[in-house]
C-alpha cells in the first residue's frame, strides 16, 4: 500500500514541487522515473532472494530500505537530491510490491486466489487514487511539517515512515515466512543489462523535452542503444539456465495479453495522473486538497470493482470482464481529450469514476490469470515478472505523456510569449516555455515590474489555452495505447472461466512450498 501510495501522493505535489525547488519539467519526469526505473530493474532480484531466504524477510528489508530514504527524501534541497533518493526509495519498494503478491499466491489455494488477488488489486487501487487526497490534505496543511522540513511539500514523504513502521510489526507478528526449495541464482548480466537499456531508453525520451526536438542525437542515440541492449537482455534471458526473466512464459498467450493489457494500462494511467495535477491546480485554480478529493471518484470505482473482478471473470470470463474494463478505461480517456477549462466538476468527476471502475476490471483479472500460469514454487520471481513489465509501461508512460505535454506545450505557448516586454529577459522567457508553472511564475514577474492587468490577462489565457491543446494530445494518445490493448485482449485472450483451468506447459514444476512455520 505505501510503496504505491507514494507514487500518487507525489503526483499532486508536483506542482508545489516545481515551485519551490524551481525543477524544469524533464526534472520532475526524472522524479518520478527514478523510481519506477530502479523498481523495474530490481524486481528480478528481490524476486529470486525472495525465493531463497525467504519473502517475509525479503519484504522487512525492503520496507526499511524505503522508509530510510522516504525520510532523507523529505529534506531535499535540490532535485538532484530529490531524484537520488526516489530512486533509493525504488531499491526498497522492488522488494515490497512482488512479495507481496507472491506471498499470497503461495498461501492462498487456487479456488481462493482470484478473491485474494481482488483484494491485493484493490488495495493497490485505493492506494493509487487515495494517494492524492492524503497529498492534498498534507500540503494544504503543512502545519508543523513546514516548520521541520523546511518546505511545504516534504511531507508527502515523510509520512511514509510511520506506515513503514506499523508495517513492519505488523509483517513480523502475522505474516509466514516461505521460500522456494529449489531457487535459481542471481542474474547479475541480466541486472546489469536491463538498469542501463531501460535507463538509456527513459533517458532519450525525456530528453526530448528538453531538447523540443524528437530527432535529435542526444534523443536517438542513447534511446536506439537502450532498445539494443534491451533486445539483447532477453535475447541472453531466453538462453540463460538461470534467468530471473523467464522469455518462455511469453509462449502462454493468456499470459502475454494479461501482461500486455496491464502494462498498456499502467502506460496510460501513469501518463495521464502526470497531466492532471497540473489542469486541476493550475488552470481550475484548485488548491492542493480540492485537487485530491477529485480523485476520489477515481478510488471508489477501483474500490468497488477490484474485489468483484474475480466473481465476474469466474461467470463471464475473463476475456469478457477485461475487456469491458480497457473499454470503460479508453472512453474516460477519451472524455479527458475534450475538457475545457470551464468543463463542470461534476462531470470530471464521473469520468474518474469510470476511469477507476474500468481499470479495476482489469488489474484483478489479469493478475488472477498471470499468477495461475505460473508454477508456485516460482511465485516471486515471477510475480516480479509482471510487476517489472508493468512499471515499465508506467515509466514509459511518464516519460512518453510528460515529454510530449511537454514539448508541445512549448511550441503552443511560444507565440504568446513573443508578446512579453521587452524588459522580460530572454531567459525569463526559456523558464516560461518549459512548464505552464514556468509560464505563471514569469507572468507574475511581469505584473510585479508593472505590465498592465489586461496584457497580463490575454498572456495567462493563451498559455491556458496551450496547455490545454497539450493535454488534449496526451489524452487522446493515451486513449490510443488502451485501444490497443482493449483489442489484444478481445482478439487474443483464450476464453478462460475458472482460473484452476488455466495451465501452462511447464516441466519440472516444484510443489507449493509449505509455510516455514519455524519462522518468527
Amino acid at each position: 500500500l505505501v510503496v504505491v501510495l507514494d507514487n500518487t501522493i507525489l503526483n499532486i505535489a508536483l506542482p508545489t514541487i516545481q515551485s519551490e525547488l524551481g525543477a524544469s519539467q524533464s526534472e520532475l519526469i526524472w522524479a518520478i522515473d527514478a523510481y519506477i526505473l530502479v523498481f523495474a530493474a530490481l524486481l528480478f532480484s528481490w524476486g529470486v532472494m525472495g525465493d531463497r531466504i525467504g519473502r517475509k524477510k525479503v519484504l522487512i528489508i525492503g520496507l526499511a530500505i524505503f522508509g530510510v530514504a522516504s525520510a532523507i527524501a523529505a529534506f531535499s534541497a535540490s532535485s538532484g537530491m530529490l531524484i537520488g533518493m526516489r530512486a533509493v526509495m525504488g531499491v526498497g519498494g522492488a522488494a515490497v510490491l512482488p512479495t507481496t503478491l507472491a506471498i499470497i499466491t503461495v498461501v492462498f489455494p487456487p479456488h481462493e486466489r482470484g478473491k485474494a488477488i481482488g483484494a491485493w488489486a484493490a488495495a493497490v487501487g485505493a492506494a493509487i487514487a487515495l494517494g492524492p487526497v492524503l497529498g492534498g490534505i498534507l500540503l494544504q496543511h503543512p502545519s508543523w511539517f513546514e516548520w521541520l522540513l523546511g518546505n511545504r511539500w516534504g511531507s508527502v514523504f515523510l509520512i511514509n515512515v510511520p506506515i513503514v513502521i506499523i508495517g513492519v510489526i505488523a509483517i513480523a507478528r502475522v505474516v509466514p515466512e516461505t521460500k522456494n526449495p529449489q531457487p535459481r541464482a542471481l542474474d547479475i548480466p541480466g541486472l546489469l543489462l536491463s538498469v542501463t537499456g531501460l535507463g538509456l531508453l527513459i533517458y532519450g525520451i525525456i530528453r526530448a523535452s528538453e531538447t523540443r526536438d524528437w530527432l535529435a542525437p542526444s534523443v536517438l542515440i542513447p534511446a536506439f542503444v537502450g532498445i539494443a541492449l534491451i533486445a539483447l537482455f532477453l535475447w541472453i534471458e531466453s538462453r540463460s539456465d538461470h534467468a530471473s526473466f523467464d522469455v518462455a512464459l511469453f509462449k502462454n498467450r493468456g499470459y502475454a495479453v494479461s501482461l500486455a493489457a496491464i502494462s498498456l494500462s499502467f502506460f496510460a494511467l501513469t501518463g495521464i495522473t502526470f497531466m492532471l495535477p497540473f489542469y486541476l491546480q493550475i488552470l481550475r485554480g484548485f488548491d492542493p486538497l480540492s485537487a485530491g478529493l477529485s480523485f476520489i471518484p477515481f478510488a471508489v470505482g477501483q474500490i468497488i470493482a477490484a474485489p468483484r473482478s474475480a466473481t465476474m471473470a469466474n461467470r463471464f470470463g475473463y476475456r469478457a470482464v477485461m475487456s469491458f474494463g480497457l473499454g470503460a478505461v479508453a472512453a474516460a480517456l477519451g472524455a479527458l481529450s475534450l475538457i475545457q477549462i470551464d468543463t463542470p466538476i461534476w462531470l470530471i468527476l464521473i469520468v474518474f469514476f469510470i476511469f477507476g471502475f474500468g481499470l479495476g476490471n482489469v488489474i484483478a483479472p489479469a493478475s488472477t490469470v498471470m499468477q495461475n500460469v505460473l508454477p508456485l514454487a516460482r511465485a516471486g520471481a515471477g510475480s516480479a515478472v509482471q510487476n517489472t513489465v508493468r512499471q515499465v509501461g508506467g515509466a514509459l508512460g511518464v516519460a512518453v505523456i510528460g515529454t510530449i505535454l511537454a514539448t508541445r506545450y512549448a511550441q503552443n505557448v511560444e507565440p504568446f510569449l513573443g508578446r512579453l516586454p521587452v524588459e522580460i529577459s530572454d531567459q525569463a522567457k526559456d523558464v516560461a516555455s518549459e512548464s505552464i508553472i514556468g509560464t505563471v511564475s514569469v507572468l507574475d514577474q511581469a505584473a510585479e515590474s508593472g505590465v498592465p492587468a489586461s496584457i497580463i490577462d490575454q498572456l495567462q489565457s493563451g498559455a491556458f489555452e496551450a496547455f490545454l491543446n497539450a493535454s488534449h494530445i496526451t489524452s487522446m494518445i493515451s486513449t490510443a495505447v488502451v485501444l490497443i490493448a482493449f483489442f489484444t485482449v478481445l482478439l487474443g485472450l483464450p476464453k478462460i472461466y475458472p482460473p484452476q483451468k488455466i495451465k501452462i506447459e511447464e516441466p519440472n514444476q516444484v510443489p507449493d512450498p509449505e509455510p516455514d512455520k519455524s519462522a518468527k
